[in-house]
């Protein structure tokens, strides 16, 4: 988690100090932008939005309680919940404008950091139940990492917003893990010897 820190620290420190950093990242993003097939990036751009991946989540969670999980889906749940509570502050603090329009507030992504929660979470939520489990996470960084290719490529964000966007979940994505984890082995402990 520190590594990600780092990279969010100095992401963040160079976009808001218009450092050659950003400078760097407004001239790949701009040579970026317009790339590709244009329904195929439209389409994986819109794997970020709360309408794509909040469902997707939210099968995963039905799935996790239908299952007897109590305590790990709503983990994932605050998790989720914890993205526009980290997202909102930096976007409003930053104001930084998008690659296609003068409006501001493109940093860090937010629906990069929306796929990366709800893929990751509902990973973690469904890799009990199948039976090659490191499936699962390698499907969240796909999908994730599909994510902020058709944001960049679609001109809807800076490649630095998308970067900040996933090291910034990582926060919640960690706790998930490390809390997940602790709530399984709390489970063994306290059930009866069978």
């Amino acid at each position: 988690m520190s590594g990600l820190s780092a990279v969010f620290a100095l992401t963040t420190w160079q976009i808001a100090a218009d450092g050659p950093l950003r400078r760097l990242d407004e001239r790949a993003g701009r040579a970026l932008a317009g790339g590709g097939p244009a329904g195929l990036t439209e389409f994986l751009a819109d794997l970020g939005n709360m309408q794509v991946a909040l469902p997707a989540l939210g099968c995963a969670i039905v799935w996790a309680l239908v299952r007897g999980e109590r305590r790990a889906p709503l983990l994932a749940a605050l998790a989720m919940a914890a993205v526009p509570l980290l997202v909102v502050p930096l976007k409003e603090w930053i104001a930084r404008p998008g690659p296609l329009t003068d409006a501001v507030g493109y940093y860090p992504s937010g629906h990069a950091a929306t796929a990366a929660v709800a893929y990751g979470a509902a990973a973690f939520l469904l890799s009990p139940y199948v039976r090659r489990a490191w499936m699962m996470p390698v499907a969240a960084v796909l999908l994730t990492v599909a994510t902020g290719i058709g944001l960049v490529l679609r001109g809807y964000h800076w490649p630095l917003d998308v970067t900040a966007g996933w090291c910034l979940c990582g926060v919640p994505l960690v706790a998930l893990r490390v809390l997940g984890r602790r709530v399984a082995r709390g489970f063994g402990a306290a059930q009866p010897p069978k």
